[in-house]
């Protein structure tokens, strides 16, 4: 009946804490079960189906099984149900070890879906073991002279359940010589039987006591020891070690079977009496048991396992020598032992970094990271040195402590140079074979602004043609910084500086951000011709460095001037003229000559004539280059006596714009004629003088323009150190009307400003800015472009 209600009491706690586990699914991933060890086959442990929500009429399509566990299958479920039962009886003993939790873990699984639940059935101890002694029996033979008080260890009883059951109480059967004593050694109680009256061979030869070991359980279960004591005659002399203690040094890792040391103890008694037999002492550490071995008739102590310096240096064994004397009499003597290190741990480093970014600017002796190092060994062995990979900029510095060292730099650092550092520490002992340990340490360099932005050259040629759209862009500069990140973005801005350039430089706008300079307004090559402005670089740094570069604008120019008639031209400022000549003129006479002016330069202002209207064309021809007006043949009786010439001048720009000249030519009588020309050339001759003048300031303006460029260009050359003579020919070629050009080479090309008069093969061939003329050259020629 009470086994029953034990039984339904852990059945109930059980279902308790499932209940509770059940409810905090939803939390942990784990259900958690409690049974008592011994539970029947078949007993139900909980419904892992009903505790985690599952659906039981699915349980069978979907595989519910378990996955995973124990390898000896205590527990198994049912797919009908979704219950866990007990398939096998456990034995909380044979499972686990110790007095700590038993824990079974299972792995559950269902499919369609795929699902993982983690099961943990806990295996609580019962009272199902007695107390056990290693013998049954025990024999004591003890002299009847023996003192009161003296102690004889028993056997230790052993319970395998947990502590809650394990021994607790000894009881001795009742003799009046003889009383129990129990000390404590580590987790276990050691009785001693203990001689309380002394002994009387002729009264009693041998006692026979019954020792009674109980344990924690309710009602307790106990276990028993048959103890029986001899009395003997006197052995009235115990054994004597030749020395006490005994010390004696170990190497670590000595091979099994390796003497250590072999003891001696002697008795003066005669006969059995005085021969020795040799015994560790009962109340050692289990651990000297497993690695020592003491042969009880040599004495000699053998290594029987593993021996490590870092786990003991030193042990301390209690050896006992008893003779075989009636009764036999014992000494107890000390053994220690020092076990001697040897070189078998590798150092062992510890770093602890304070950053792994240090700044390329950082001074000498910054301390980067602490290091400290170790070895389990000790000694010789445990003397550690630290090295650093060659060829870095950095030291260890060592501590005031021993082991530890400072990482820190020893030298100046250049993020552009090395942006990285993998620092490898070596740390290695002294013994023999020296052992050692490496650890990497990864250093990046943080950048700091020290460095210019820098643009690709100091100076920077832009040529351009006349009559831009304002607002539109006209070039860019780009300049690049070795610095990252804000030391590296850049921002441009235009000089402004006071000078003869300040009018110019105020319309233009460059993007602070791109570098792309836009013009605010449109250029005139008639007004100017070349200017420079300075673009200032400046990154975005604390503090911030600059630099700047010098741009050479050259302004090319376009056909946007008309013509200008310059000969002939009324009174009324129109540009018509009469010219009287004799009939009697012979053919080839020069009738006049219009002159033409058109403010460009190079095919745009080269000025062709042509007649556009003739009254006979058979009279009168012009030549396209001299606007000369000449006779073709002699006049006749027939021909009219006036004749109206209307002659376009255009020039040859891509689209052309021209004038118009109307000349009217009377043919008079000879007499007529040459007193009409007194009179006209007295008037010739005034205009002529104006429009000489006129000629002579066009001409020194246009030279003197022509000479200020040629000498920006030769001072821009020479600045350079790369030789470009080969890229700049200047040639001045004259032939009866205003003109100049300019020529220069880059790549397979030549590019010329030409004035009115040029090859008649040369051709306009806009390039990719549409702004230069191109000249067609077979040649070819290393050389550099001169325009960006």
């Amino acid at each position: 009946m009470g086994e029953q209600r034990r039984r339904w009491e852990y059945w109930w706690i059980s279902l308790c804490f499932s209940f509770l586990l059940g409810v905090g699914q939803q939390v942990s991933a784990q259900i958690r079960y409690t049974i008592p060890e011994e539970m029947k086959e078949g007993s139900v442990v909980g419904n892992i189906a009903k505790d985690l929500g599952l659906d039981v009429s699915t349980l069978v399509d979907r595989r519910f099984r378990i996955v995973s566990g124990s390898k000896d299958a205590f527990f198994l479920v049912n797919q009908n149900n979704g219950e866990l039962y007990v398939h096998k009886s456990v034995d909380r003993e044979a499972l686990c070890d110790g007095n700590g939790a038993c824990v079974v873990n299972l792995k559950t699984a269902v499919e369609n879906p795929l699902e993982i639940h983690y099961v943990a059935v806990e295996i609580t101890d019962i009272n199902d073991n007695h107390p056990s002694f290693s013998e049954q029996n025990q024999h004591f033979e003890i002299a009847e002279h023996t003192p009161t008080g003296t102690s004889f260890q028993l056997h230790a009883a052993r319970d395998q359940d947990a502590a809650a059951y394990s021994v607790r109480l000894y009881k001795l059967s009742q003799d009046e010589n003889f009383e129990i004593d129990i000390r404590n050694s580590d987790e276990e109680k050691i009785p001693f039987l203990v001689l309380r009256k002394p002994l009387d061979r002729e009264h009693k030869a041998e006692h026979m006591l019954v020792l009674k070991a109980l344990d924690g359980g309710n009602p307790p279960k106990s276990g028993t020891l048959n103890i029986t004591v001899t009395v003997l005659d006197n052995n009235d002399n115990r054994p004597v070690f030749s020395q006490d203690p005994y010390t004696v040094n170990l190497q670590e890792n000595s091979l099994i079977g390796t003497t250590v040391i072999k003891i001696k103890a002697t008795d003066s008694d005669e006969g059995s009496n005085s021969e020795i037999e040799y015994s560790l002492g009962k109340t050692l550490k289990r651990k000297v048991y497993d690695i020592f071995q003491l042969d009880r008739i040599t004495g000699e102590i053998t290594v029987k396992g593993n021996v490590d310096f870092e786990d003991t240096d030193v042990y301390k064994l209690d050896v006992q020598a008893s003779d075989k004397g009636q009764p036999p009499l014992s000494a107890q003597g000390r053994v220690i032992i020092k076990v001697q290190d040897i070189n078998d741990n590798k150092p062992e480093i510890e770093l602890t970094s304070l950053s792994n970014i240090v700044a390329e600017d950082s001074k000498p002796g910054t301390v980067i990271a602490l290091i400290s190092v170790s070895d389990k060994d000790s000694g010789i062995n445990g003397k550690v040195v630290c090295s650093l990979s060659e060829n870095v900029p950095f030291e260890l510095k060592p501590s005031f402590q021993d082991n530890m060292y400072s990482l820190v730099t020893k030298g100046r650092l250049d993020r552009e140079l090395v942006p990285h550092y993998d620092i490898t520490v070596t740390a290695t002992d002294l013994g023999q074979p020296p052992l050692s340990s490496i650890k990497t340490l990864s250093i990046q360099v943080a950048d700091v602004n020290d460095n210019r932005p820098e643009f690709s050259s100091n100076f920077l040629e832009l040529y351009i043609f006349e009559n831009n759209v304002p607002g539109a862009s006209i070039f860019s500069v780009r300049a690049s910084d070795k610095d990252v990140n804000e030391n590296a973005l850049i921002t441009y801005q235009i000089n402004r500086g006071g000078g003869t350039q300040n009018d110019v430089t105020s319309f233009l706008n460059i993007n602070s951000e791109t570098g792309v300079i836009h013009s605010l307004k449109s250029f005139d090559f008639e007004t100017i011709k070349t200017f420079q402005f300075h673009v200032l670089a400046t990154d975005s740094g604390s503090p911030s460095l600059s630099s700047n570069v010098t741009v050479n604008v050259f302004i090319l120019d376009q056909n946007d001037n008309v013509p200008v008639i310059l000969y002939p031209v009324s009174a009324n400022g129109s540009a018509e003229g009469v010219e009287e000549i004799p009939r009697n003129v012979n053919a080839g006479h020069l009738v006049t000559k219009v002159r033409a002016y058109d403010a460009d330069i190079g095919y745009n202002g080269w000025l062709l004539f042509s007649l556009q209207e003739v009254s006979e064309h058979s009279l009168f021809a012009l030549d396209r280059y001299t606007g000369q007006i000449r006779t073709l043949r002699s006049f006749t009786e027939t021909d009219e006596a006036q004749h109206k010439l209307l002659i376009l001048v255009k020039d040859n720009g891509n689209v052309s714009l021209s004038a118009t000249a109307t000349v009217i030519v009377k043919v008079v009588e000879p007499k007529e004629a040459f007193a009409a020309s007194d009179v006209k050339n007295a008037v010739k001759d005034e205009e002529e003088n104006d429009v000489t003048f006129y000629l002579i300031i066009t001409l020194g303006s246009v030279s003197v323009l022509f000479v200020i460029s040629i000498i920006v260009l030769i001072v821009m050359q020479c600045s350079k150190s790369t030789d470009y003579s080969s890229k700049y020919l200047q040639d001045a070629n004259y032939d009866g009307t205003l003109c100049h050009s300019i020529q220069y080479r880059s790549g397979d090309k030549r590019y010329m400003l030409v004035g009115p008069r040029m090859s008649i093969g040369s051709t306009i061939a806009p390039g990719s800015n549409r702004n230069t003329l191109v000249i067609p050259d077979r040649r070819r020629r290393d050389s550099g472009e001169v325009s960006e």
